[in-house]
């Protein structure tokens, strides 16, 4: 057993498993703390390096792509603190380090692990039924249907249309994009209906805007990266399409299309209709959807 345990967490490696388990101290990101302890098996990593810096340094576990759904559904814009797969070393500590390293890079070698990408998920992703309280609202995924509860801060467009329930049949692809503290960030779930939707998140009713707390709202990560897991696996689409090359596949044929904007702009004329849309919202809202399509 190769193990560091060090503030920001404990690594253990016993020949097959790198068990990844976050540290308690309040200086470690309440996602990785809500992420919860990670099992990697020895076939989903391509590699591992150990950084040596003057004060502190740093192990790096390196994931084969596509065998992880949180690297999948994030797409490497989780914040560095919040990554999983770093943990910072004591200086003191770093013979450990190296040493740990050194095992996981020799269990590769001798069992010819490869780095090509994998074809199917590797890692189970966070457990469900899971549930966040963002900025906007709450989503919530208990496995097959998400769920999205609007906040009385949202726009009136996405409360006028009440809870959004989403199959997971339905759903295509999840857009992930945090919020920095800077620019706000969103939560979209894209189905075969709305591959082609530019609503902006504020008024996008199947997606969250993420403009509160950076901290509360990186936690729809985890949802982001239950549903990514229990959708059909990267390497299954082909296909080439110039804004969504992997959803080529799920697209509407032309004559769904046009109901599907049919359907869209009535949605939107009976909200005007009942007073719920402004003019000036409605006009707004019916370009977006147009030009979307």
């Amino acid at each position: 057993m190769a193990e560091i345990i060090q503030r920001d967490g404990t690594w253990a490696f016993d020949g097959n498993t790198v068990r990844i388990t976050p540290g308690l101290h309040r200086s470690v990101p309440l996602f990785r703390q809500t992420y919860g302890e990670i099992a990697v098996p020895l076939e989903a990593v391509s590699g591992i390096v150990y950084e040596p810096e003057r004060k502190r340094g740093r192990l790096r576990l390196r994931l084969r792509e596509g065998a992880d759904p949180l690297l999948q559904a994030t797409g490497g814009r989780l914040p560095e603190a919040a990554d999983p797969y770093k943990l910072t070393v004591d200086i003191d500590r770093s013979g450990v380090a190296e040493y740990v390293a050194e095992e996981i890079r020799r269990a590769l070698l001798l069992d010819q692990v490869p780095k090509e990408p994998t074809k199917t998920y590797l890692l189970s992703g966070p457990p469900v039924p899971v549930s966040v309280r963002s900025s906007d609202g709450t989503v919530s995924f208990d496995g097959t249907q998400v769920r999205l509860d609007w906040a009385d801060t949202s726009d009136r467009v996405k409360r006028a249309t009440g809870p959004r329930i989403i199959a997971v049949g339905d759903l295509v692809q999840v857009e992930w994009l945090p919020n920095s503290g800077y620019e706000d960030g969103f939560l979209r779930f894209v189905t075969r209906e709305t591959v082609f939707s530019k609503l902006p998140p504020e008024k996008d009713p199947y997606a969250l805007d993420l403009w509160g707390s950076a901290r509360r709202d990186l936690l729809t990560a985890l949802v982001a990266t239950a549903v990514t897991a229990r959708l059909p696996h990267p390497s299954t689409r082909t296909g080439e399409y110039v804004d969504h090359p992997q959803l080529v596949s799920a697209v509407p044929p032309q004559s769904d299309l046009h109901d599907v904007l049919l359907r869209r702009l009535r949605e939107l004329g009976e909200l005007h209709r009942d007073g719920v849309l402004t003019d000036e919202e409605f006009a707004t809202t019916k370009a977006a959807v147009l030009r979307g399509f």
